[in-house]
């Protein structure tokens, strides 16, 4: 009955529209009340969730992603990946994805993605003669990158559920990412070709070396990063601070875009954006706790082990419960709430924890594309000025060919695995 109410309030409150977080408090409070068990648990099991170290780093990535983009990071990496790619057929659009794969290894969130790289292309396209349906898909499709090349937000919270080193967790990610911008550069060409769209003059390699001379202090970012967590110099939260500080540097007193009175502002709002994300980590441990309690990840575990213990058909069932839960539940939410009841369950069958964590956290990504809670789909739509509908038609082939990659990273598992077994120490 206990478990009932838990459920029963959740789901109402995703029904009422209540945000994620507040919803995960409200039906955790009402179990609470209606087992008669200390209210005074709650904030307990909150602060026991968040006063993990590795979830430092996340307000400092926010506020190094938040420097450079305000700093001038997104038009000069937009020129950069024009000047590549521009002038082959549907060349915006390739310079869209392109972008995005660049920018995502900064910010580590495909919402500030889809908003920065968004608010400068999807007019910039439609200018063009591009369709704007078109526009805000191959932007909300792209935007899904940008957790999946380090750094990521969304692994910084695998991390921190499952005891998986963050590095490797960030190294991970890079092969199925390329794969997966590559995979949809390569669908958004067919799709050119097919529907005529237009593209530019080659400028020659004097405008990608001025531009690549713009974007190098910026592209620069993610090798720092990734550089100080393998070198063993510094951890996750330390990088972060490191990368903010760079970020301020960069911005403020090279590109001299960044005024120093809008950095007060930006540091608030980096603040709000992280702490919006610590509370939904709070309120979803006592969720998950509460779940432990009851019992319930071992039930699941049971219930598909009765079934089979073939290791293919797990994988297929856990992509389809995770493709289904990201088209209703925020990402971390829902990595926090089925993360680890899966994970003992893929370890079951024989799935390495690393292997696991990468295709869980790739196919909620691809949720954030999805209806009707497709967060970047409704930013990108905003941005078009287009309703829901269009967009949702036009990123059907996108959303196809990340399943696709999906499915290659979930059934082969060196794609995830073997970057870090070479380069982790």
């Amino acid at each position: 009955m206990d478990v009932t109410i838990l459920f029963s309030v959740f789901v109402l409150g995703l029904i009422l529209g209540i945000p994620v977080a507040i919803t995960l408090g409200l039906s955790s409070l009402a179990y609470m009340l209606f087992a008669g068990m200390p209210v005074v648990a709650m904030p307990q099991k909150m602060y026991a969730g968040m006063d993990v170290f590795v979830l430092l780093s996340i307000p400092g990535f926010i506020l190094a992603g938040n420097l450079m983009n305000r700093g001038g990071i997104t038009t000069r990496i937009i020129r950069f990946a024009n000047a590549l790619v521009g002038w082959i057929r549907g060349g915006l659009g390739l310079t869209n994805i392109s972008a995005s794969m660049l920018f995502g290894g900064i910010t580590g969130t495909a919402v500030a993605d889809a908003a920065s790289i968004g608010g400068v292309m999807i007019p910039g396209m439609k200018k063009a003669g591009y369709p704007a349906d078109f526009s805000a898909a191959v932007t909300a499709a792209s935007s899904t990158v940008g957790p999946i090349i380090p750094p990521s937000v969304p692994m910084i919270i695998v991390g921190a559920l499952s005891g998986i080193s963050v590095g490797k967790m960030f190294l991970a990610g890079a092969v199925p990412g390329i794969l997966m911008g590559v995979a949809m550069m390569v669908t958004c060409y067919i799709i050119a070709v097919r529907k005529g769209f237009p593209y530019q003059s080659w400028q020659g390699m004097s405008e990608v070396a001025r531009s690549f001379g713009g974007a190098i202090w910026a592209l620069a970012m993610t090798f720092l990063i990734i550089y100080g967590l393998l070198s063993g110099l510094s951890t996750p939260t330390e990088t972060a601070v490191i990368a903010s500080v760079y970020a301020f540097v960069v911005g403020a007193f090279i590109y001299r875009e960044l005024p120093l009175r809008s950095v007060p502002g930006i540091v608030i709002d980096s603040a709000v954006s992280a702490a919006g994300i610590l509370a939904l980590v709070g309120f979803a441990n006592v969720f998950g706790w509460i779940l432990v309690s009851e019992r319930i990840p071992q039930a699941i575990a049971n219930g598909v082990l009765s079934i089979t213990d073939n290791r293919f058909v797990v994988i297929l069932l856990i992509n389809l419960l995770l493709l289904f839960v990201g088209m209703f539940m925020e990402t971390i939410a829902a990595l926090i709430i089925l993360f680890v009841p899966l994970l003992s369950l893929a370890t079951a069958v024989g799935i390495d924890p690393l292997h696991f964590a990468t295709f869980a956290v790739l196919n909620l990504m691809i949720g954030l594309t999805t209806p009707p809670v497709g967060v970047c789909l409704f930013v990108c739509a905003g941005i078009a000025r287009l309703p829901l509908g269009p967009v949702v038609v036009a990123i059907l082939p996108f959303l196809v060919t990340n399943i696709l990659v999906l499915l290659a990273v979930s059934y082969f598992p060196p794609l995830a695995t073997w970057l870090p077994s070479v380069l982790s120490p």
